[in-house]
Parts: C-alpha cells; structure tokens; sequence
C-alpha cells in the first residue's frame, strides 16, 4: 500500500455541462470533483484487497468558495488525508486552476468506511488507518 498522506493531485477538465448559468462552474460541480479527487486517491493508494472489501461514504462536506472557474481553465484537484476515529476519516481537498495554481475552493469532508457486502459502517485494518489517516483522533461516540 502506498503511503496516502502524501497530497495526491488530479488533473481535471471542464466540460460543457459543468458551466451554470451564470458563465463558470456550478457549485455541485466541485463537489463531484472533490469527490472523484478522494476515490482516484483511494485507487491509486489503497490494496485491491481493501478496495474489494470497503466502499466509503460520505457523512460531512465543509466547502469554501473562493474563485470561480471558467470554460477553458484546467483545474488540479489536490487531496490529502486527516485525522481520524473509528469510523470517521477526515479528507482535506484543494481545488486549484492550473495555469496559476490559485485557489478555487477548499473543503473539508468526513468520510464512513464501509462494508462492501453488508453496506454498514466497518472499522478497517491498521493497514488502511496508518495509510489514509494522520493519526487516530478517539472514538465517535462525541460526534
């Protein structure tokens, strides 16, 4: 398993359908990035063993707005992981254009693992903690 702490960077295309009204990319747009930005992580960075056996969910998005982005800008979606506890997983994403590589949007997600076959929270293996976690922040019985 390769070390996930590490920021992983996405390269990412505007297409038509991701322009609003308004001119630039509509809002719900970056959150599909942000996400597509955490499974290409996941992907890139996790066993097939532990891709087979866990799907992850989404329980919190925090998501700031900074700029916006415009047909033909190329945008760098830019992700790595938090802390964690037993069942939630802090991810960190950055959305930058790529010509100036300023900020687009910043977010903060909360993710679930879960089983694959059951479709119920899981708590994973070290393995997979010490990879996609920078530390182990207490149990979920607070939050």
């Amino acid at each position: 398993m390769k070390q996930a702490a590490e920021p992983f960077e996405l390269a990412i295309r505007i297409e038509p359908a991701d322009i609003d009204a308004l001119g630039h990319v509509n809002n719900v747009t970056y959150v599909r990035w942000v996400q597509d930005a955490a499974v290409a992580h996941w992907r890139a960075a996790a066993r097939a063993k532990d891709q087979a056996e866990l799907r992850w969910v989404v329980l919190r998005h925090e998501i700031d707005y900074k700029r916006a982005a415009y047909p033909g800008d190329g945008i760098i979606a830019r992700t790595w992981v938090g802390s964690a506890s037993r069942i939630r997983f802090e991810r960190h994403t950055e959305l930058l254009r790529a010509s100036d590589r300023s900020l687009l949007v910043k977010a903060r997600t909360v993710w679930c693992p879960i089983d694959a076959r059951t479709g119920k929270p899981v708590s994973v293996s070290a393995e997979v903690r010490d990879c996609f976690s920078t530390g182990f922040d207490g149990d979920d019985s607070a939050e």
